[in-house]
This record gives C-alpha cells, structure tokens and sequence, in this order.
C-alpha cells in the first residue's frame, strides 16, 4: 500500500483540544498501548498528564503519532531510524538504508487538510 493511501484511511482530526487514548489510538489507527510505548521511545509524543496518570492527547501529538506510525509502518524505519528522523531529517538516511524524505511532505499534506476542513465548516 503506498503511504498516500494508508493515510487517506485514517480518519480526520476533530478540531478538538484534547483526546483521551482511546481517541488518540482510534485516530491514529494503533492500539493504546502501543501509543504508550511510542511515548517511552519518542520525546516528540508527550502528552498532557492530569489526574490519575491519565493521558490527554493534543492534535499535535496525534499528528507526530501518525507520523510515527508513517516511519514505522510505511516506511519500514526502525525505532532508532524513526527516532532519528523526527529529530535530524537530514541524518535518518544514513542511519536506515536511503529512504525516500517524504515525511516533510506528509505533515505539510495533514497541516492542509485541517485547514481545509476548518474552512469547510
């Protein structure tokens, strides 16, 4: 599957200010705790903590969720690759065999479908 089609399955980001990890795992199409191992992994995925330990995702961390799963399972990154890649774009193809540097392209393509649906309603 290529990664325009993974993308158009997930479904679009409510224009809501926080989403609990059912939420965040629905919209980024993974299960919870695999949104709770990403955290652990990536300093980028840092969601808000409020009582009880309970996890309050904010649209940008469901965007950099689904740019991980985007590293991970369309472009076939490992974690450190993936890792690399959020953090140093530049150097992610010399950790990983020379992949192609869509993700930039990727988050642009997000950004403007949410402002496109904003404009809509």
């Amino acid at each position: 599957m290529s990664s325009e089609t993974e993308s158009d399955e997930l479904p679009a980001v409510p224009d809501k200010r926080y989403f609990a990890i059912g939420e965040a795992s629905a919209l980024c199409g993974v299960k919870p705790h695999v949104l709770r191992y990403w955290e652990q992994e990536f300093a980028a995925l840092a969601p808000v903590k409020r009582r009880g330990n309970r996890r309050y995702y904010r649209s940008h961390d469901i965007h950099t969720a689904r740019r991980i799963r985007h590293l991970l399972y369309d472009m076939g990154f490992t974690i450190a690759g993936a890792r690399a890649q959020l953090t140093e774009p530049g150097t992610a193809a010399n950790i990983e065999s020379a992949r192609p540097a869509a993700s930039p392209l990727a988050d642009i393509r997000i950004e403007l479908e949410s402002i496109l649906q904003k404009l809509e309603k």
